[in-house]
């Protein structure tokens, strides 16, 4: 199976662990060659929650879902990191539930791998919260590889 097309999906809990998460990219993409989709997925909460930081002044309704992607944590960095690998990648947002959307997204961009990040958590925060990585390993239409954050547990 060729990977042509690897969707890395992140949020803004990711910026601490943004370099890991690229150079867990770069090992597949660098030498297969790779385009790298750097996805990012929000709520209408979220949005309205950091609109006035991101300069914004379109309500969510008329939001352009890559544009706020490209502006919010840790895309920036990621695009960096990938530019200066020479690895090609796009940026592609998404409003909505987090899961299912980049889940869509994957399907969209017919990505051939996923990335993932996800902080450590106890069986107990799982049932109570869900998580949102869960889901989209459940639902990938791809392999996902998941990067779990490693800190210790408190």
């Amino acid at each position: 199976m060729a990977i042509d097309t690897i969707l890395l999906a992140v949020g803004p809990m990711d910026t601490v662990r943004a370099g890991e998460l690229a150079d867990t990219v770069l090992e597949i993409a660098e030498p297969l060659d790779a385009t790298v989709v750097i996805g990012h997925a929000f709520t209408e909460d979220e949005y309205e929650d950091i609109h006035d930081d991101l300069g914004f002044d379109a309500r969510v309704e008329d939001v352009d879902p890559d544009e706020v992607a490209a502006r919010r944590a840790p895309v920036g960095d990621l695009e960096e990191i990938f530019a200066d690998a020479g690895v090609d990648y796009e940026v592609r947002g998404a409003l909505g539930e987090v899961g299912s959307k980049v889940v869509d997204m994957a399907i969209e961009v017919d990505a051939d791998r996923m990335v993932v990040g996800g902080r450590r958590r106890s069986p107990a925060e799982k049932a109570v919260l869900g998580s949102v990585s869960q889901e989209i390993i459940l639902q990938a239409p791809c392999p996902v590889t998941y990067f779990r954050d490693l800190d210790v547990m408190e």
